[in-house]
């Protein structure tokens, strides 16, 4: 004969969430720590954080510290917020929080939590349970817990993030910088990708200064838009029949990219050392040498742009 489970309230099992449920848990810490496929080797209750008083404070099998939070009750914003508290006080290298009725909300807080900091936090739901006249027993349930992938995920978030800001700052001072020589760029906005981009004055043509971790670039890029590969190549072809005195007019040899497979053309000055990883202090020269590639490529072009627009 197979007995039936059945869900007992906590409240019957444990009264009182402090002086009931928080003692038994630290005199059975094991159970959780199965749940949880945690081993633990010390266990403190009500250990001050400050002004508050932490439900309890345990270390596994790596020395890690971890702080456990209990709740007997739906989760509330009042105790996450104890959660990282505590978290924050202690040092502490991991969270578990006990609740009964985990909110979908709180649910997606601890999940960010994971991908966002290098702590590990674990949301739980408890529940008690017997079968037939059997005494009660807990049940742990992991609901949100550490994984490798959401580490991952929030590096990746931090990189992309880190990579934003810093393009952004040196789009800012190479924009600062070549407005003392030059008006093409001068009233743009910083912005956060690996290029900005002005009109060159002509429909569907920009000139682009672009950079990466190790090198940089101004070009004109043509692209007329949507199925418009034939004419894009038709006006790349215009001016590389010009390419000997364009080029003698920029000082140096070009790179003529018709970007087979791909819809755009460009014209480009590489300068491929040097880059938005560079250190600071060498960023004033990178700056001025892409400016003045810019401003050398804009004036060889020139006149070949206006006769475009004749």
């Amino acid at each position: 004969m197979i007995g039936r489970l059945e869900r007992v309230p906590l409240r019957e099992v444990w009264a009182h969430e402090a002086l009931d449920f928080t003692q038994w848990l630290e005199l059975n810490i094991d159970v959780l720590g199965e749940a949880l496929d945690l081993e633990f080797v010390n266990v403190d209750r009500e250990q001050a954080a400050g002004k508050f008083s932490i439900d309890l404070v345990a270390q596994d099998v790596h020395g890690r510290q971890l702080i456990i939070e209990n709740q007997l009750e739906r989760s509330d914003h009042d105790h996450l917020g104890k959660l990282i508290t505590y978290l924050t006080a202690l040092g502490a290298k991991g969270a578990i929080w006990i609740v009964k009725d985990p909110r979908p909300e709180h649910l997606a807080a601890v999940q960010w939590l994971n991908q966002a900091l290098d702590t590990d936090f674990y949301m739980v739901k408890v529940e008690a349970v017997k079968i037939a006249d059997s005494q009660p027993a807990p049940l742990f349930t992991l609901i949100v817990g550490p994984s490798r992938e959401a580490k991952e995920v929030g590096q990746t978030r931090k990189d992309v993030a880190e990579r934003y800001a810093i393009r952004n700052h040196w789009w800012t001072r190479l924009i600062e910088r070549s407005a003392q020589r030059s008006k093409l760029h001068a009233h743009i906005t910083p912005g956060d990708y690996s290029w900005i981009a002005v009109s060159a004055g002509y429909p569907g043509m920009t000139y682009n200064y672009n950079v990466t971790q190790n090198g940089r670039s101004a070009e004109l890029y043509i692209d007329r838009g949507r199925d418009a590969e034939d004419e894009n190549r038709a006006l790349f072809d215009q001016f590389e029949l010009q390419r000997e005195a364009i080029e003698q007019s920029f000082g140096g040899p070009l790179s003529w990219e018709a970007l087979e497979g791909k819809r755009a053309c460009r014209i480009r000055a590489p300068l491929e050392t040097g880059g938005y990883r560079s250190a600071s202090e060498e960023w004033d020269m990178l700056h001025d040498s892409q400016i003045d590639a810019m401003i050398r490529l804009e004036r060889a072009l020139r006149p070949y742009v206006r006769h475009l627009k004749s």
